[in-house]
């Protein structure tokens, strides 16, 4: 039997530890990839932390990209050596769902790191390879690659697809962690002028290098009002990257009237549902958008914009670390205080 390397833990909220486990087998519809980079991302904490349903012992990691080592009988489209990426949300195939198209909300859809051991390990299993898998041009390494697959992509189809951004509208994004960035980044890119908000003052100044319009440091000012003097009335479009009530609310009462908010920070049950403030919603008319990852289906685009240069994910790595640093790092990522993405190089 094969063995590879990858971060396991054994119970919720046990210390994860790098260990030899049995290397994965291509299901039928599926491949087997050697993962090159894959990233930390706040989900692989809310899973360690209990938050998802997962069975133990357990792999994180759900963003990646990396080289197909093996391939399942049933797939068509793809062979060992290909260089790949996927989508953190993996649809069935078969649904009308993923045939239309809209593979994120397939109701049987897969997830790694989540349904199934994930990609914190030198090797992934991944399923319906042909609905799910993307190709990835010579011109896109690995880490941008491993980058989109949930945060990036996430915050494209929120702003690209779900609130429709338009050139010269105001958008306010809460937090300026790696998926804040990212939508930073996108909203800039659709012409947009943006309003970073965080807590940390060296993802800010991240922020302003992207473009932005206003910095707010959360501690020194009235989020809401601020952004209302700012933009005259509130912003068109509001996003909350961190998920929690505060900045839930804080988005939503930072729009316009009829303006649009995307929620992409996860935001767990923690004393019974998250409260969100409907009265502002109902009285002024506020679109409330979920944005859960993007289909393979809608990636050209995105990978068209990165190859011409306009959205370079790569400039948002703020550190790559090895399996054995993401194992003592993941306990306390819900608290990290990052400026940027972490990217995880198994082969270190």
């Amino acid at each position: 039997m094969a063995y590879v390397r990858a971060v396991v833990f054994d119970d919720i909220r046990s210390q994860p530890e790098v260990r030899e486990v049995a290397e994965p087998i291509a299901p039928d519809d599926g491949v087997v990839v050697r993962v090159m980079a894959t990233g930390m991302c706040r989900s692989d904490w809310h899973a360690w932390a209990g938050h998802d349903e997962i069975a133990l012992p357990h792999v994180p990691g759900h963003e990646l990209a990396g080289v197909i080592s093996s391939v399942g009988a049933a797939v068509t489209r793809w062979q060992p050596g290909d260089r790949v990426t996927v989508p953190f949300v993996c649809g069935c195939g078969r649904c009308s769902w993923c045939l239309s198209g809209q593979a994120q909300v397939c109701p049987d859809q897969q997830q790694p790191g989540f349904t199934h051991w994930g990609s914190f390990a030198e090797s992934v299993a991944l399923h319906a390879a042909d609905t799910n898998l993307v190709a990835l041009p010579p011109s896109v390494d690995y880490a941008a690659a491993a980058a989109l697959g949930c945060r990036f992509a996430t915050a494209y189809r929120a702003l690209a697809g779900r609130a429709r951004v338009l050139d010269g509208e105001w958008v306010t994004v809460i937090g300026a962690g790696g998926v804040g960035l990212s939508a930073v980044m996108i909203a800039r890119a659709l012409g947009a002028r943006v309003i970073a908000v965080d807590r940390n003052p060296q993802a800010l100044a991240v922020a302003a290098t992207l473009g932005v319009t206003h910095t707010l440091l959360t501690d020194l000012v009235d989020v809401p009002a601020t952004v209302a003097d700012f933009t005259g009335g509130g912003s068109h479009v509001s996003v909350d990257a961190v998920g929690s009530e505060q900045t839930c609310a804080d988005a939503i009462l930072s729009l316009r009237r009829r303006g649009r908010h995307v929620q992409i920070g996860l935001l767990p049950p923690i004393d019974g549902q998250p409260r969100v403030p409907m009265a502002r919603v109902i009285g002024w008319e506020l679109d409330v958008l979920g944005s859960h990852g993007m289909a393979a289906a809608d990636y050209p685009e995105m990978m068209a914009l990165i190859e011409q240069g306009r959205l370079e994910p790569q400039h948002l790595i703020e550190r790559t670390i090895g399996l054995a640093e993401a194992a003592a790092l993941l306990p306390g990522f819900d608290n990290a205080t990052v400026a940027g993405m972490t990217m995880i190089d198994p082969a270190r």
